[in-house]
């Protein structure tokens, strides 16, 4: 059997890019500096085995074309969990989503992290 473990994504303020994702409900777990000189964070979201691991290279711009890669989260209640993000200044998209999710459509918003990376939001 193969297991997915994790997924790397680069970030330019590991401290931002952790605070955002604290916001959306991962706890941060250990941080240390790679044989390569890289700044790791590794953050996971409970009960889950699968876990993101932030990483900054203070000579790398993060910079990635347009929708390449994004993670995605499921949520039992999708609008209690985007009122709390929205609380919490983080914006919320499609900006009409509340009115999206009462016309019977899909549950599915985004939110942007500090680096332009998408988080997809699913009710599950």
């Amino acid at each position: 059997m193969i297991k997915f473990l994790h997924t790397r994504i680069r970030v330019s303020n590991p401290a931002t890019s952790i605070s955002f994702y604290q916001k959306l409900g991962f706890e941060l777990g250990e941080q240390k500096t790679s044989p390569q000189g890289n700044q790791l964070a590794f953050l996971h979201l409970p009960g889950n085995e699968h876990f993101l691991e932030l990483t900054y290279s203070p000579d790398f711009e993060v910079k990635f074309p347009e929708d390449l890669m994004h993670t995605a989260v499921g949520v039992e209640d999708i609008i209690g969990y985007c009122d709390q993000l929205e609380n919490d200044g983080i914006e919320i998209w499609p900006a009409q989503w509340r009115d999206k999710f009462s016309s019977g459509e899909r549950k599915m918003a985004f939110v942007t992290d500090p680096d332009g990376y998408e988080v997809e939001i699913l009710e599950v």
